[in-house]
Order: C-alpha cells, then sequence, then structure tokens
C-alpha cells in the first residue's frame, strides 16, 4: 500500500460490519430511509491522520452503497462519522476512492 493511498479491497470481517452498523443511522437519515439489510460486503482502508474505512454495504436486492467512515485516532477520542457515500451500486461496482 503506498503512504496515503488505499488498501487492497478484502472480505468484510466483524470489526467492519460493526463500524457500518454505528453510522447505519447516519445513512438512513440521509436517505430518508430505513434499510432493513446492512451488510458490509467488502472493504479498503487508507491511512491519514486517522482512518478511512471505504466499505460496501449490500442493502436489499441488487442495491448497495458505498460508505466512506472516519475514524480519528485514538488519543481524539471522537466517534466515528460519515463522511460521504454513494448510493445506487451494484454487486459488481468497485470499491474506489470518493
Amino acid at each position: 500500500m503506498l503512504c496515503g493511498g488505499t488498501s487492497a479491497a478484502r472480505p468484510a470481517t466483524d470489526e467492519t460490519q460493526q463500524i457500518a452498523d454505528k453510522v447505519k443511522p447516519q445513512i438512513e437519515e440521509k436517505e430518508g430511509k430505513t434499510f432493513d439489510v446492512f451488510n458490509a460486503v467488502e472493504f479498503k482502508t487508507q491511512v491519514v491522520a486517522g482512518t478511512n474505512y471505504f466499505i460496501k454495504v449490500h442493502v436489499g436486492n441488487d442495491e448497495y452503497v458505498h460508505l466512506r467512515v472516519f475514524q480519528s485516532l485514538p488519543h481524539e477520542n471522537k466517534p466515528l462519522s460519515l463522511h460521504s457515500y454513494q448510493s445506487s451500486k451494484t454487486k459488481h461496482d468497485q470499491l474506489t476512492f470518493f
């Protein structure tokens, strides 16, 4: 991984799902709907002054969303934040920097 670049995509872990679950209310508010299905599928990370997580999430049927979640450095003691997201994605859309 290049310094500042994103990692290769890898299958989601329990930790990735926990991160997605913590920002789920934020994306539901922004989208104005509730997701009955919200399963993290894969993710990439980017080390900055903290960590950006790019997470592909299955939200039901053939629909996916891509999340960009920022986790600050531990000593800053700040909550996870949904930095941005992309909706209307498909299973085959690559997880890219956004």
